[in-house]
């Protein structure tokens, strides 16, 4: 292997001939689990013991894996070091089977990915089409809020996050966030809702409106648009999850302010329509990334495929 001299190299932290693999093996599961107890449970073995070999391989390497973060395990500097080359060598043990079972032509690659609970599964689908149905990948996708998510990404549980905002760099961690795409915002509805005497913002003053909830960065700059028009909306319902918004839109004869890109199949088949479009306000997406010795190269495959797709992101829905 081509890091084999890089790690030779590096013997006051890696020695190679006293390196014990099987601790090497309980430290890489407990990194990738979170917790001491799943990783027990994944492993067969009682807490105290893997506890155990985890401190040998520390006492060994001559620094600290982890620290106490809760009722979990958050990586030290030294621990994600570790990590990354304890993903690499077992990465190469799984190939090497492959390899010598003849299965090399049928390796599958994982992708796994962290979204925020509240992004559009639209978008999701769109970014991830490159890699959907294909026989060699499989792709584990999550869901959970930015610090959930940035926590499995510090720990190599997942390999690329999807958000609306840039995840914020400090000097422990180096987030690496890409604006994918951007979109103006609308009001939608059912049809026949507004008239034409209807103006937007007055006509929130008339109809009630479906918003996301409070922590989201579209509420906050409408909410900031209607302090400056002197309107005071009639709120039918605050919902933090965008699918459980789509729902709600589809059900109820209100406004909901929307991505397109969330109702997406309502548009195109009629049941909802768009009312107001909002240029003033928009939705990001983000793909967040943290820089790796061994990246996952699936990450690249997906980043560098085009999104822009006419019936996902024109301004006419199934343009």
């Amino acid at each position: 292997m081509k890091n084999i001299s890089f790690l030779l190299n590096r013997s006051k932290f890696l020695n190679i001939d006293r390196l014990n693999y099987h601790h090497l093996r309980y430290f890489w599961a407990i990194a990738h689990e979170g917790k001491l107890t799943k990783a027990a449970e994944r492993l067969n073995v009682s807490q105290s013991a893997l506890s155990t070999q985890v401190k040998k391989l520390e006492d060994q390497l001559g620094h600290s894996l982890f620290e106490r973060q809760g009722r979990g395990l958050r990586l030290t500097e030294a621990g994600r070091i570790a990590l990354d080359y304890a993903d690499t060598v077992f990465q190469a043990g799984d190939e090497l089977l492959s390899t010598l079972q003849n299965q090399g032509g049928a390796e599958r690659r994982v992708l796994r990915v962290g979204a925020i609970t509240t992004l559009s599964r639209n978008f999701q689908i769109a970014l991830l089409r490159p890699v959907i149905g294909r026989t060699d990948v499989e792709v584990i996708v999550r869901s959970g809020t930015t610090r959930e998510l940035l926590s499995q990404l510090e720990a190599h549980a997942i390999d690329l996050m999807l958000a609306n905002q840039p995840a914020a760099r400090d000097a422990k961690t180096a987030w690496h966030s890409q604006l994918l795409k951007e979109q103006p915002v609308s009001l939608v509805g059912p049809p026949g809702l507004v008239s034409s005497e209807d103006h937007f913002p007055e006509v929130l003053s008339r109809l009630p409106v479906l918003l996301p909830s409070f922590d989201s960065d579209l509420r906050v700059a409408f909410d900031r648009q209607m302090e400056l028009s002197g309107v005071r909306p009639i709120i039918l319902a605050e919902i933090d999850d965008m699918t459980m918004l789509r729902l709600f839109a589809r059900e109820s004869r209100c406004l909901a302010l929307v991505p397109p890109v969330v109702v997406l199949d309502e548009l195109v088949n009629g049941a909802l329509v768009e009312h107001f479009k909002i240029p003033e306000i928009t939705e990001r997406f983000y793909a967040i990334t943290q820089s790796r010795r061994f990246p996952n190269p699936l990450v690249k495959e997906v980043l560098s495929h085009p999104i822009d797709e006419p019936d996902l992101w024109s301004d006419t829905p199934g343009a």
